[in-house]
């Protein structure tokens, strides 16, 4: 029988992988084999980020996507969560909204950019919109999926129990769900950070967006990469805190 690694292990085997993967790609650029305004290498792309570190730069365009992902993000699941568990318990309501839902599940959230800035013009509004719209058709999605799962033996006791059809949805329905709903949440958190950066590289003057449009208009390829990577630690770090939420919220399942 194997023996399980320990979780220290496991950390330190991804961090010498991620320390490995670095070393390798500074080598091949120190070594000219590659151009470094095609891809510079870590050294310049950190000591790129120390210095907007210092100057304030660098968390301002983090904590301006950071919130536009944020409020779109809550702006969608807060209509989709009710909305989602009302079409999941009734044929009729889907009937109603699934043409609706098939023809707006399918638009990327480039699509919105042009409408958009008609209606909002280049305001922050104008971003949470886009995250909204990119992100509101797959959560409820995802949370009638959910719904349409939860065992009919579970609704037949509590109706025959006397629970009204609220109480069910409620009661029943939300519990019962909620962890398929809040994983797949997890998914759509990721997907806003891709509707974000869509909105920043349009029309934007801060923002993990703005950031690699700006380093790309200037040559500067070391803040195209140090944006990326910013993106990339950013969703770790929200997805972390997440799955930290997530376990207070289904402590019950324990």
């Amino acid at each position: 029988m194997k023996r399980k690694m320990s979780r220290a292990a496991l950390i330190t085997i991804s961090a010498a992988s991620v320390l490995a993967f670095l070393l390798l790609w500074e080598a091949v650029c120190r070594l000219g084999k590659v151009d470094p305004i095609f891809l510079p290498p870590p050294s310049a792309v950190f000591d790129k980020g120390g210095t907007m570190w210092r100057d304030g730069a660098l968390w301002t365009n983090v904590l301006a996507s950071a919130r536009r992902v944020m409020v779109g993000f809550l702006a969608a699941t807060l209509v989709a969560i009710p909305l989602g568990i009302v079409l999941g318990t009734s044929s009729v309501s889907r009937a109603i909204f699934d043409p609706i839902l098939s023809f707006l599940r399918p638009l990327p959230s480039m699509s919105w950019v042009p409408l958009s800035l008609l209606w909002f013009g280049i305001t922050e509004t104008q971003k949470y919109s886009i995250v909204f719209m990119g992100t509101f058709a797959p959560a409820l999605v995802y949370v009638i999926e959910a719904t349409r799962g939860v065992d009919p033996l579970l609704i037949r006791a509590a109706r025959n129990l006397g629970a009204s059809r609220w109480q069910v949805m409620r009661e029943v329905v939300l519990p019962a769900s909620l962890p398929q709903i809040l994983s797949g949440l997890k998914v759509i958190l990721g997907l806003s950070w891709t509707c974000v950066i869509s909105a920043e590289l349009v029309a934007a003057r801060e923002g993990l967006g703005f950031l690699i449009m700006n380093g790309k208009e200037f040559f500067q390829t070391e803040i195209v990469v140090l944006g990326m990577m910013l993106i990339s630690v950013t969703v770790l770090l929200t997805d972390f805190v997440f799955r930290a939420l997530e376990g207070r919220v289904l402590r019950w399942r324990e």
